[in-house]
């Protein structure tokens, strides 16, 4: 693999010494190199700011033994490889002394060959985006994550009491958390998101902050970003971020509905088609019908956590149909308005903040496509409120059902042959090897809900 950040001189590349000049400007001591397991936990090595260059040049070598997912001990070294354009200066580090720290995310390389490593989520993205080019695509994904604020107790660990007693857009006092999101968006834009929109969700305490769409790649590294930012500037506020898809039963729980769409490379939005009903072109509505699809095998990627699909449920705003619409939400896939050519896109509303980005855009992406290159097509729009139908009514307009638990979505996505490859056969297996493992510890548990209804009556 030739090194992105070396030109054939050998000289640094434009972006990488950019990189090396922001250093000096901004008066960075340590640099973390960040990247993620194949569960999405984001993992860093930090540097001194000093050693910059020399990680532009060789990379930075870890053990990837140690990772989630990565290698067996037998063949443990790896090597990062960090990606210019993905330098930002962290917004919470205490400036006093006059220094900073800031991040680069990284790719992952096989140390022996150079070539990136086929367990690196972030390759995994990478290869649905290559399919795309070689299509005459460009993916552009808007992803709209939720999450919790908590209390702290006088230790300083998390509970379960919600920081208020807001609900959908409320204002002050109710919403206590305006002040928390406020310098949460400061901290996004400092590390150049554009943030579009927040407020207070429906369930006390839950929180939605939007920031724009972009490409596939980059959307997932913010996305990774996001999850940091949040979380740590939360803790300055004495409250817990989290981004637990339902961490309290009866109220509704976070998801991260993501908006897609297909550009050229001119720029033109692929999916806008003006003479369409819906403003859909059909290019749009195979694709859409690739997600549809694959939809069941996708959500073992999507919801991958046994409390996923706690969320997962009817009633509480959270699409478990297999099905779209252009005029309501309790279908898997909504069709917002959007009568300017360059906001037309799709809305997959099931997956959750949880998620590994880079896998979970992969495989919708790489779905997408599928039903491009097949030719699929859609079924028609499901124009009612899903959540009412019984199983009757559903059976009469072909509507199938996510997977109702984490051991049945591995099953189907065991099954399926195209999300499977979207993975490749590394990530897909420790993956799978990974979520029966948490699946059969949580089957072998006893929960306080078994406890308080059984105990003492048998």
């Amino acid at each position: 693999m030739t090194n992105p950040n070396v030109k054939p001189d050998g000289g640094l590349t434009a972006d990488a010494q950019g990189v090396i000049d922001e250093i000096e400007a901004e008066n960075v001591d340590f640099l973390r190199i960040q990247f993620t397991d194949i569960l999405g936990t984001v993992k860093n090595v930090s540097i001194p700011a000093s050693q910059a260059e020399k990680a532009f040049t060789d990379g930075i070598y870890f053990d990837g033994s140690s990772i989630e997912g990565f290698v067996r001990i037998q063949e443990s070294d790896m090597r990062l490889m960090p990606d210019a354009s993905t330098f930002a200066v962290l917004p919470w580090r205490d400036r006093e002394d006059g220094t900073a720290s800031a991040r680069l995310i990284a790719d992952v390389l096989d140390t022996k060959t150079g070539d990136p490593f086929p367990g690196d989520p972030r390759r995994v993205l990478k290869r649905a985006i290559s399919r795309a080019r070689d299509m005459g695509y460009e993916v552009n994904v808007g992803p709209e994550p939720e999450f919790f604020l908590f209390e702290e107790d006088e230790d300083g660990n998390a509970t379960t009491t919600t920081h208020d007693s807001g609900g959908y857009f409320d204002l002050a006092p109710r919403d206590l958390a305006s002040d928390i999101r406020r310098d949460i968006i400061y901290g996004l834009e400092a590390m150049d998101f554009e943030v579009e929109a927040s407020h207070h969700e429906v369930a006390e305490g839950q929180h939605e902050i939007d920031f724009k769409y972009d490409d596939a790649l980059t959307t997932a590294d913010n996305i990774a970003t996001f999850r940091s930012v949040v979380r740590a500037i939360a803790a300055e506020h004495d409250t817990h971020a989290t981004f637990m898809p339902k961490p309290i039963a009866g109220i509704n729980g976070s998801g991260m509905h993501t908006h897609l769409s297909l550009f050229t490379e001119d720029g033109e939005n692929v999916f806008h088609d003006e003479n369409d009903e819906f403003n859909l072109s059909t290019e749009a509505k195979q694709f859409l019908a690739g997600v549809l699809e694959h939809a069941p095998a996708i959500t073992a990627v999507c919801n991958p956590t046994v409390n996923s699909y706690k969320r997962l449920v009817p009633g509480y705003e959270a699409p478990v149909y297999v099905a779209w619409s252009d005029v309501n939400r309790s279908a898997l896939i909504r069709k917002p308005d959007s009568r300017v050519p360059a906001a037309s896109r799709i809305e997959l509303r099931s997956p959750d903040p949880a998620c590994n980005p880079y896998l979970a855009l992969a495989v919708m992406i790489q779905a997408g496509l599928e039903g491009l290159d097949q030719g699929l097509e859609a079924p028609d729009p499901v124009r009612e409120n899903i959540y009412e139908f019984d199983e009757e009514k559903r059976e009469e307009y072909g509507i199938d059902t996510l997977p109702p638990n984490l051991g049945r979505a591995i099953d189907t996505l065991e099954d399926d042959e195209v999300v499977m490859d979207a993975l490749g056969d590394h990530v897909a297996g420790k993956f799978i090897e990974a979520k029966r493992a948490e699946y059969d510890e949580y089957r072998a548990s006893v929960s306080d809900w078994e406890l308080e209804r059984y105990l003492e009556k048998f």
